[in-house]
């Protein structure tokens, strides 16, 4: 007669304590064997994710609906690019391989997506940025007065034509390392 061994199986794992556990169940586990239980664990695994189009993920402008907008390189190479409505800058100028770092991941938690728009025409058909993208602003080398994050700004019909610079250098300060500074 032959002997099935089980395995306890508690929270995605088959060790408990360190240990490897053997017997009957206690209340709570399940009687898996070690095969299955591997599986289930490997299965049950906890772990986040989150949808492509928040990693620089550009769906194609459909035929007609294009909008045109142009970055300026830090040697002043211009870089022409026909994009989607509702694509922000950041995730433009990544997909394209232009530096603009976006340290933050385009939370708007840092300057390192810092543009300057050209044209004060262009900015003025911008919604206005909000406190959190002004007190980000603030720590953007080169600021100007037609300064944006690249992370806020997403294209529409309007602002088809806009080009922006991007600036010689940026600062790769976030808010998280002014949170808990000691003053003296």
């Amino acid at each position: 007669m032959s002997r099935h061994v089980c395995y306890w199986y508690w929270a995605g794992a088959l060790y408990f304590g360190g240990h490897l556990m053997r017997g009957q169940p206690k209340e709570g586990y399940s009687t898996v064997s070690r095969d299955s239980a591997r599986v289930v664990s490997t299965l049950s695994r906890r772990f986040s994710t989150s949808p492509a189009t928040l990693h620089g993920h550009l769906t194609p402008p459909k035929p007609g609906e294009e909008i045109n907008v142009t970055f300026i390189d830090k040697e002043g190479d211009e870089h022409n690019f026909q994009v989607a409505q509702g694509d922000n800058l950041l995730d433009i100028a990544q997909s394209e391989d232009l530096e603009m770092e976006g340290a933050c991941g385009g939370s708007c938690a840092c300057s390192t997506c810092h543009v300057i728009v050209e044209s004060d025409e262009m900015y003025e058909k911008m919604p206005e940025p909000d406190d959190d993208e002004n007190d980000m602003l603030d720590l953007a080398f080169g600021l100007t007065e037609t300064s944006r994050l690249g992370c806020q700004v997403k294209m529409n019909k309007d602002l088809d034509g806009l080009r922006v610079k991007l600036p010689s250098m940026t600062r790769n300060l976030q808010a998280s390392d002014f949170s808990g500074a000691k003053k003296s």
